[in-house]
């Protein structure tokens, strides 16, 4: 098997990797959330809500994929258990069912860790001339951003 030589020095590969899988991690337990929450959301909004949540499980399946996908190119074993991505993850589990009310809430707040994780990932891949995963978590930036907003204005 011939070595990784992408342009990018080792340390900085580990670096961004390392950044990537807490994103990674990040975007997965909320992907668990978000489908958890379409599953078992009641109440006035359910229609719009289970509706909302799908849509936003279904683009965040994709953006894992993405991001694990990325770690894998910079030569580095993605996480894949779990054990290995609640380790990793900003985001706490959440216990029983909430209110609708309180899963936008939850799920803001969520959204707005993950844009805090790519603003640091962003900070290493872009000292280190990385702009393939800069690109990669500059989009999933402007997403989480967007939908933290869509978020937010529901509960107004």
């Amino acid at each position: 098997m011939s070595k990784i030589d992408i342009g990018i020095n080792e340390q900085d590969r580990l670096s961004i990797a390392e950044g990537l899988k807490r994103l990674l991690a990040d975007s997965y337990t909320l992907y668990l959330q978000t489908h958890n929450f379409h599953w078992n959301v009641v109440g006035p909004q359910f229609r719009e809500l289970h509706l909302m949540f799908e849509e936003h499980y279904t683009e965040l399946a994709t953006a894992v994929d993405d991001i694990a996908e990325r770690i894998r190119t910079l030569d580095v074993v993605a996480p894949g258990t779990y054990k290995q991505l609640a380790s990793l993850s900003s985001i706490e589990e959440v216990e029983g069912v909430p209110a609708g009310r309180e899963m936008v809430d939850i799920l803001t707040d969520s959204h707005e860790k993950v844009v805090k994780c790519c603003r640091e990932v962003l900070k290493v891949a872009q000292a280190a001339d990385d702009e393939s995963t800069a690109a990669l978590v500059s989009d999933r930036m402007r997403v989480h951003e967007k939908t933290a907003w869509m978020l937010r204005a529901l509960n107004q």
